[in-house]
């Protein structure tokens, strides 16, 4: 697809959309692209959108539309996505926060509707540190710990933190799980890599080729990490408070499995929190 750069905003949404549209992709992401490449709002778009694009907006444009057509999502290509309201910046080593896992968010909510409490909260697997920034932007007395295994995912989600202004209650470190970390947390969160290994070749290229695979790869049968977290929990030296919680991110069809591992490690009943397509999308122990 070629851009004139005389070509207006409007007649270049147009043509945008048609382009993604023969490559059976939405139209809508042509106006994400347009409006966030451009640094316009939609407001602009309406009252000004007969100025021309110029040389260098014509220029990213057709770059934007040519990556996306390869496959590339629309989030990685402008490198910010929103989750619970909040803008989230992207890194290669870290998930486009998706809105399946604000069903988490729900759920670790749903236990604090005194939302001033003070709690001490630990997200593992924090990646672009979207779980945990949401849920301290929604209590303003809490403090939260973000580990993860990639040092880069950690930089993108320390300037997440600030740029939703709770960097002052959020540390991040380096770790492999629980390892090297101890205490009592009153919440513990997670949305840990759940993918079978053997899947995830057959998987949409968005995710396959432009997700990183250790955010992905949850071994042979997908529950590796769940079993880790479950076993750090049951007997070392990270622990859940007396009313404390974990809830954990699972896919569609885990939470039986992840329910039982939680189960016999002595973590108790599990409760189960369907997403908008009706799937058991988070699994939580404790409290009754």
């Amino acid at each position: 697809m070629r851009l004139d750069p005389a070509l207006s905003r409007t007649d270049a949404l147009r043509c945008m959309s048609e382009a993604l549209a023969a490559h059976d992709l939405p139209a809508r992401d042509a106006r994400f692209l347009l409006l966030d490449l451009l640094g316009l709002s939609a407001t602009d778009l309406i009252l000004r959108g007969d100025l021309p694009l110029g040389p260098e907006g014509a220029a990213t444009l057709e770059g934007a539309v040519a990556r996306r057509i390869a496959g590339e999502p629309v989030a990685r290509i402008v490198g910010t996505w929103e989750f619970w309201g909040l803008p989230f910046g992207l890194a290669p080593e870290t998930l486009v926060p998706r809105a399946d896992t604000e069903t988490l968010v729900e759920a670790a909510l749903a236990l604090h509707p005194d939302r001033r409490r003070p709690l001490r909260i630990l997200d593992l697997g924090t990646g672009s540190g979207c779980i945990l920034v949401a849920l301290l932007s929604e209590l303003p007395n809490a403090t939260g710990i973000g580990l993860d295994r990639s040092a880069a995912a950690l930089v993108q989600a320390r300037a997440n933190a600030g740029r939703n202004g709770v960097e002052t209650r959020a540390a991040f470190v380096c770790a492999d799980w629980t390892a090297g970390l101890s205490g009592c947390f009153d919440l513990i969160v997670s949305n840990p890599p759940y993918i079978a290994r053997d899947t995830i070749r057959g998987l949409d290229v968005e995710v396959r080729a432009h997700d990183p695979l250790a955010a992905l790869d949850g071994g042979v049968d997908g529950l590796d990490a769940y079993r880790a977290i479950v076993e750090a929990l049951a007997g070392g030296p990270v622990r859940l408070g007396p009313s404390g919680a974990l809830a954990l991110e699972v896919g569609y069809d885990q939470a039986e499995a992840v329910a039982t591992l939680g189960t016999l490690a002595g973590l108790g009943p599990a409760t189960r929190h369907h997403d908008l397509a009706g799937h058991a999308r988070v699994v939580r122990f404790g409290p009754v």
